[in-house]
């Protein structure tokens, strides 16, 4: 099991946010690795990254040149400190130990069975980091932003024209850091995630997909979060993956109504004058499984149409006919028509495979 998780997409920059100061000249902050990235407190997370970086040394003058500009277009977010850009800060950063203890086995398990979910037992590995400390936990998050704000104000320097290997390697290194010391905060409260997701499992909404929308809502949390407010961040961590947690709900929740809306649309019977309560859990599986065989029956064009205008699949919203034309690069009237061919086709489908039986 790796010991960090997967790296997500850097969020926008608050307004309320301040970009560090950047220097004029590339020679007021020259490309070469500073003292403190030698020091003992990065060692560990200097040599598990080492196998992550980009070998720039190997490129040649036009791969750098593209390199370089990729690099311009990807922001690097981060809470801003003024402090940081002052002389010496960086022997001040890490300066005190860290000291985080190792991982423990019993940590993990016990999380399982306070669950009180039947787990696999490959799970409990996600929580076998102990706590942090507060001490520790802001040591962590003013690391992670320092040494994404030097990244930053290297970024700032670099010249398309004149592209620099080194200082193109000192950026990727320093990110790979702050993304290190992101990873230990994620690991140390991962426990939390299993605590607040496991209260909104039911018949519809299943723990897996809950325990990972809510470890992706943790690592923006992280990447959220200003330490300086003097707050704990569980207390801001718990708000986000709880409100997170609750949307995955409501989502799954509105996306099984337009399916159900799509199949009454295409007179696909699946009432019961008897019923009283909604489709079993099971049959809604079949259901979604008997539909998804017949999508795939309709040619590339017809799928994408049905998809859209009933907002199945990746499609969060209804599409317009008007809409579908023009990325189709048809007229209007044709998408009516491949739609209602795509429509005749899985009414056929569907009195063939009697779907209706389904909640029979």
């Amino acid at each position: 099991m790796p010991k960090t998780v997967p790296t997500s997409a850097r969020r926008p920059v608050s307004p309320t946010e301040v970009q560090s100061p950047t220097p004029k000249r590339a020679s007021d902050f020259p490309a070469r690795r500073p003292g403190w990235m030698n020091s003992d407190e990065l060692a560990e997370a200097v040599a598990e990254v080492a196998g992550d970086l980009v070998d720039y040394q190997s490129m040649s003058d036009a791969e750098l040149r593209i390199v370089t500009k990729r690099r311009l277009k990807a922001e690097i977010d981060f809470i801003a400190n003024d402090n940081f850009t002052k002389p010496g800060c960086g022997q001040e950063v890490f300066r005190e130990s860290l000291d985080l203890a190792p991982r423990q086995t019993s940590l993990g398990i016990a999380a399982i069975r306070k669950s009180g979910i039947d787990l696999p037992v490959h799970l409990s590995r996600l929580c076998e980091a102990p706590l942090l400390k507060p001490e520790q936990e802001r040591m962590l998050f003013q690391r992670m932003n320092f040494l994404l704000q030097h990244a930053s104000m290297h970024r700032a320097l670099l010249n398309p024209d004149r592209p620099s290997r080194r200082r193109l390697e000192l950026i990727d290194e320093m990110i790979r850091l702050a993304d290190w010391h992101r990873d230990r905060i994620v690991e140390a409260n991962l426990r939390l995630v299993f605590s607040i997701v496991k209260k909104f499992v039911n018949t519809n909404n299943g723990f897996d997909e809950l325990l990972s929308d809510g470890i992706v809502a943790l690592i923006r949390a992280v990447e959220k979060f200003d330490f300086d407010r003097g707050f704990r961040f569980s207390t801001y961590a718990t708000q986000v993956v709880r409100r997170n947690s609750y949307r995955t709900v409501v989502v799954n929740q509105q996306e099984r109504q337009k399916v159900a809306g799509g199949i009454q649309d295409m007179d696909i019977d699946i009432s019961d004058d008897e019923r009283t309560s909604a489709i079993s859990e099971k049959r809604w599986h079949e259901l979604r499984s008997r539909l998804a065989v017949m999508l795939n029956d309709l040619d590339r064009r017809e799928k994408l149409i049905i998809r859209a205008r009933f907002s199945l699949g990746s499609h969060r919203k209804v599409h317009t006919l008007q809409s579908l034309a023009d990325r189709l690069g048809v007229s209007k009237e044709r998408v009516r028509q491949l739609e209602r061919r795509a429509m005749d086709k899985l009414r056929a489908m569907a009195g063939d495979v009697k779907l209706a039986d389904l909640e029979a």
